[in-house]
């Protein structure tokens, strides 16, 4: 019961958190379950369905408001999408335990962590490099972007199946650079629309390959975030997001060298 209590507490945690800076969820649900003792490969597996249920609402909403870039989500589903599942499959096929593949895990996550704390405390600096005049290294990515998307999205396919972190900062980061023209709400919401089938797939790969998914931690961690992304989203608007998100940044970038290291 202490358990179940202690599991809700920390979705209503990571659910504020979301709701007051618009970041977080994946990159800080893993390490929050990881340290309060749950297996690593039961954190990410349980994470990865959890964000695909969290950012399915705001799937709906961009969609409605026509700021989804269908064809962008497309080359990026194309790659990541297989590839998470034959992530999945070699992990299952190669492996017979976890235990086996845990340090994979632990370093896909603490890397996976650095990026995304570099993207967030970078995050002004990438858009005003996006929005000049590109050298010749620039010119080569914007002439080719589909086919980087395409590529972007077999790395995080893989990446976002082994750590879980990934498919939020790290494509919205990537978007803005390939497409500098995309409007910033045609970013966001591009990238949760490829967020939600890739977290879903990828988590149902850990549920049914590997096993990797505790449905009751599941089910406490949702009671708890959903009321209080909401409530975070409310109270955003009176605090100050940027020092909010620094805050998360190096808090991300602590947890990323601990677990790439240790």
């Amino acid at each position: 019961m202490l358990d179940f209590l202690l599991y809700i507490l920390s979705g209503a945690f990571v659910g504020l958190v979301v709701g007051l800076t618009g970041v977080g969820g994946g990159s800080l649900m893993t390490p929050l379950l990881i340290l309060l003792g749950i297996p690593y490969n039961i954190a990410i597996g349980t994470d990865l369905l959890y964000a695909s249920i969290t950012k399915a609402g705001g799937v709906a909403a961009h969609a409605r408001q026509k700021s989804i870039q269908w064809r962008l989500v497309g080359f990026l589903a194309a790659g990541s999408i297989p590839a998470a599942l034959v992530t999945a499959q070699l992990l299952s096929h190669v492996f017979t335990d976890a235990n086996e593949y845990k340090e994979i895990l632990t370093t896909s996550l603490g890397v996976m962590l650095i990026i995304t704390a570099a993207v967030i405390l970078f995050k002004r600096v990438l858009k005003d490099t996006s929005d000049r005049p590109r050298g010749p290294v620039g010119s080569f990515f914007q002439l080719h972007a589909t086919k980087v998307t395409f590529l972007a999205g077999i790395f995080l396919g893989v990446f976002v199946t082994l750590s879980s972190v990934g498919a939020g900062a790290f494509c919205a980061a990537l978007l803005m650079i390939l497409f500098p023209r995309l409007p910033a709400l045609h970013i966001v919401g591009t990238d949760i629309a490829h967020a939600v089938p890739l977290t879903l797939i990828a988590g149902l790969s850990h549920l049914f390959f590997l096993g990797n998914v505790d449905l009751v931690l599941l089910g406490s961690l949702l009671i708890g975030s959903l009321p209080a992304i909401h409530l975070g989203t409310k109270l955003a608007a009176r605090l100050p997001s940027s020092v909010l998100q620094s805050i998360l940044a190096f808090l991300l970038l602590g947890l990323g060298i601990k677990f790439s290291i240790f």
